[in-house]
């Protein structure tokens, strides 16, 4: 090894030496704030699309909310798999090999995006459909859709290229980019929907812009300031072979991300039939809990920011041998994401019209459907944060398929099943039961699998 590699792994050992509550605080709050700045983007668009537009257009963003999931998905695929491989081959001192994978990564969600991108400007409106969008909320939907994927290259670089910058033990850098991207976001939403009356084709425009300028800043970051290893485009065609070893470790992040658009969907076109035959109607319904949806999704990004950065101390350690800091840094994150979550709960269910007024208040019938949403959907969301973690624990040392099961459990295995049942007996509101009966399935899942695993996976300490 020369002495530049040597250096640099002289630089790593902080993740196997420095104690764990430091660690946690220079890669996990750093994280948490960027996958929360990150989030930020569809919440900012909703904030002023209610507010300038009406909840038809709120609706709009719920109905593409999923596709764009849709197409995070393949980028995390590939972004966070050659993160988890980064951070794995860093402990294993190998930074050629980690290199070599990274690059498989980008080349991977920058075709993917590129091909997405494609194929939702040609079957827009099939997609939109799809997704659940009504009559009324349908024209709304394509006319965000079609301006929102133009940035679906930025995205991938955004998010993807995120969890690649964290592994290189740059979460301020990485934080640096949202911010300039969500500023960029806020200051031009008002402006596009109330200066220039641009509607949600001004939200969406805002969007893109933000994401482009973060996009920048991860692909200066790649060229020019990666800390452990070098980038080098002559290793390009020496990484093909790294797809399969990227992919299979990001195929957790993957299935997480394809469940939540398969139960999105699913979600939204039992609301639009059942809201119809309710009181509400069809836009109600599809429109409020997309909000909760989102409000939940910035509690999501607390706890996945928590856990991600908590995934190169996890990596490191176990690559390294040190399994009793692996152990430490579980137990850790997981107290810390229930407490989180349990914050969030007391919100939701004391407090559910200060969050749903945000997004600009509507009728009585809207309001009343908004806050049963926020205290029935969130009921047991205390429960969340240990099963995130959990699924990104085993990801993050080399057991993708129980990382995955976990990621099906929820959204797949029992919320779709129940999600199709209840409404049967409880009609629209049974979507919202859906959620609760589901998140205690998915506890007694983790368990049994942590159970079953938690012996097997440090058995090297007997």
């Amino acid at each position: 090894m020369n002495m530049e590699n040597e250096s640099i792994q002289e630089k790593e050992n902080i993740l196997g030496t420095a104690g764990i509550g430091h660690l946690l605080a220079k890669f996990a709050i750093p994280g948490i704030v960027s996958m929360v700045v990150n989030s930020l983007y569809n919440i900012i668009d909703q904030i002023f699309i209610g507010q300038g537009v009406g909840y038809l257009g709120n609706g709009a963003t719920s109905v593409i909310f999923p596709m764009m999931t849709f197409a995070m998905a393949f980028s995390l695929l590939f972004g966070d798999g050659a993160a988890a491989f980064y951070s794995l081959k860093l402990g294993e001192k190998k930074p050629d090999e980690a290199a070599k994978g990274t690059l498989a990564g980008i080349t991977g969600f920058v075709s993917g995006s590129v091909i997405i991108a494609i194929i939702y400007l040609i079957f827009m409106k099939y997609f939109c459909r799809l997704f659940g969008a009504s009559e009324g909320i349908m024209p709304y939907a394509i006319a965000y859709g079609r301006i929102i994927t133009y940035g679906l290259p930025f995205s991938a670089f955004c998010a993807a290229g995120s969890s690649i910058i964290r592994a290189d033990g740059s979460p301020r850098f990485n934080m640096a980019g949202l911010f300039v991207g969500t500023i960029i976001n806020l200051i031009l939403d008002p402006v596009f929907i109330f200066v220039c009356h641009w509607g949600v084709e001004g939200a969406a425009l805002a969007t893109i812009l933000g994401q482009a300028a973060n996009a920048g800043m991860n692909i200066y970051y790649f060229r020019h300031k990666m800390k452990s290893t070098k980038l080098d485009l002559r290793l390009w065609k020496k990484s093909f072979p790294y797809f399969g070893k990227v992919s299979r470790l990001g195929v957790s992040s993957f299935i997480t991300q394809m469940s939540m658009v398969v139960a999105m969907a699913t979600r939204n076109n039992v609301l639009l039939t059942y809201g119809a035959k309710s009181k509400y109607g069809p836009d109600i319904p599809i429109t409020t809990l997309g909000i909760t949806m989102k409000t939940f999704a910035i509690l999501m990004s607390i706890v996945i920011g928590l856990s991600v950065g908590a995934q190169p101390i996890f990596g490191y350690n176990y690559g390294s041998g040190k399994y009793d800091r692996v152990k430490k840094t579980y137990k850790l994150v997981a107290v810390i994401s229930t407490l989180m979550c349990t914050v969030a709960f007391l919100l939701a269910q004391f407090k559910p019209m200060a969050i749903i007024s945000i997004f600009g208040s509507e009728s009585d019938l809207y309001n009343e459907f908004a806050i049963k949403c926020m205290r029935i959907y969130l009921m047991l969301i205390p429960t969340i944060g240990f099963q995130i973690m959990t699924g990104i624990f085993f990801q993050s040392l080399g057991y993708p398929m129980q990382a995955s099961i976990l990621s099906l459990s929820k959204q797949i295995i029992f919320q779709i099943p129940v999600t199709l049942i209840l409404p049967i007996f409880l009609g629209v509101e049974g979507v919202l039961w859906a959620g609760p009966v589901s998140d205690v399935l998915a506890l007694i899942t983790t368990i049994v699998m942590l159970l079953l695993y938690w012996k097997k996976i440090f058995a090297k300490t007997n």
